[in-house]
């Protein structure tokens, strides 16, 4: 049997809205299945290569959905070529294909693409405009229908229906009290969402292979819309802050925004939109939206370590490295331990400072570590499931906290291979 964890309980979000599920390959959206991760790749689709290695490295950093650019007739034929590489490699995570502006015509020219794909992501603002729009909407949505494949209708405040726009605008302007223009906005969205899914529906697309997005840049914006929109549908939600931004920056807004719909039970799936920094792995956007997930106790995907930020008292930075190299091990160990081990994404453990609070918290975590702050004896005792049970000390902290770490790890937690 796996070890709970020793936590205290905080209090549960809400209980999540109710909506349709949505089968996506082997993943299910909405219908009361837990929030699901995805993300996207910026490599060149018409590489099928690099594009093929960035969403194997997404998907083993835990993204369960992975959404790829096609906006070229090469790009859509290298979609399936993608496909066969992913297979090879072993990697069975579902392809989203992101279509703007020729969609339908990419999915007929390539059917391959179109039966490869896992899902079709579309944004009624560009399927097409004037006379055309109507037309390459339902061409999209028939192909959909055709290989049995969910689509996202993805409104975006940057790309409004300006159609929907300007009707809504002669609307307001015949109100006795006629509405702000953010007020404005933010129904053109809703509506262009709402109403283009009522017109997928028509067309024959089934409602359990609907799921709805209203992206903007602005938390407030953001929160406003999908409280909105959750009470006007039961389709599954896709969450996210789009264009959030680079760092700090990107993930506070994203975690502020999406924190206070998913509190209260909106969002059926979620992507975090980092720019990713010179250099930075793609998959960090991965690792934020799972920590947002697991510290709000909507989902478990790896051991979390709990760190005292430093004082006076911490005049020593090892415990500042000792948290990290734990953190980087738990990281690098899971794809092995989630296979192993049922339950090792609940474990717990702290790494603390100094003696203030270091016992506490240590006693509170499966496994947790006081190290010695200023002035205190060069010791540091190690605490498993609230009893203390070695201390540490000497050169080789690091490695024997780690060992320890593992060793609990296989003692405490049932093998599935046996």
């Amino acid at each position: 049997m796996s070890e709970t964890s020793r936590q205290p309980r905080e209090a549960a979000p809400a209980p999540r809205r109710p909506s349709v599920g949505v089968r996506i390959g082997k993943v299910t959206v909405g219908g009361g299945a837990p929030v699901v991760v995805q993300s996207m790749t910026n490599t060149d689709t018409e590489d099928p290569a690099s594009t093929a290695r960035q969403i194997a490295e997404l998907a083993r950093a835990g993204s369960e959905l992975v959404r790829i650019t096609v906006n070229t007739p090469a790009a859509a034929a290298a979609v399936p070529r993608i496909a066969e590489r992913l297979a090879m490699m072993g990697v069975e995570v579902p392809i989203v294909g992101d279509f703007h502006y020729n969609g339908h015509q990419l999915l007929e020219s390539e059917p391959a693409c179109a039966e490869a794909l896992a899902k079709y992501r579309i944004n009624p603002g560009n399927v097409g405009f004037g006379k055309k729009k109507d037309g390459q909407f339902a061409a999209i949505i028939e192909k959909a229908i055709q290989f049995g494949k969910p689509v996202r209708i993805g409104a975006n405040w940057g790309s409004l229906d300006q159609a929907m726009v300007a009707t809504l605008m002669d609307e307001n302007a015949r109100r006795a009290e006629p509405w702000d223009a953010a007020h404005v906005a933010r129904e053109a969205l809703i509506r262009s969402a709402l109403d283009s899914a009522a017109r997928a529906e028509e067309i024959g697309l089934p409602r359990d292979r609907i799921i709805l997005s209203c992206k903007v840049s602005g938390v407030q914006e953001l929160i406003a819309v999908y409280r909105d929109l959750a009470g006007r549908c039961d389709y599954a939600l896709h969450l996210g802050l789009t264009e959030a931004g680079m760092g700090s920056k990107g993930i506070t807004a994203s975690s502020a925004a999406l924190a206070v719909l998913l509190q209260e039970g909106i969002g059926d799936t979620i992507r975090i939109s980092l720019t990713p920094e010179p250099g930075q792995s793609r998959t960090a956007e991965v690792v934020v939206a799972q920590e947002l997930l697991q510290t709000m106790g909507l989902r478990a995907f790896t051991p979390l370590v709990t760190a005292c930020p430093g004082c006076g008292r911490t005049t020593s930075t090892f415990f500042q490295e000792l948290a990290k190299t734990v953190q980087e091990h738990v990281r690098a160990k899971m794809p092995e331990w989630r296979v192993k081990y049922d339950g090792v994404e609940n474990l717990t453990l702290a790494v603390m400072g100094c003696v203030v609070n270091g016992p506490g918290e240590s006693k509170h975590a499966n496994i947790g570590i006081s190290l010695p702050g200023n002035g205190e004896a060069p010791s540091a005792p190690v605490f498993i499931d609230g009893e203390k049970a070695v201390t540490l000390r000497g050169d080789n902290i690091a490695s024997e906290f780690v060992g320890i770490l593992d060793d609990y790890v296989s003692r405490k937690y049932a093998s599935r291979a046996g």
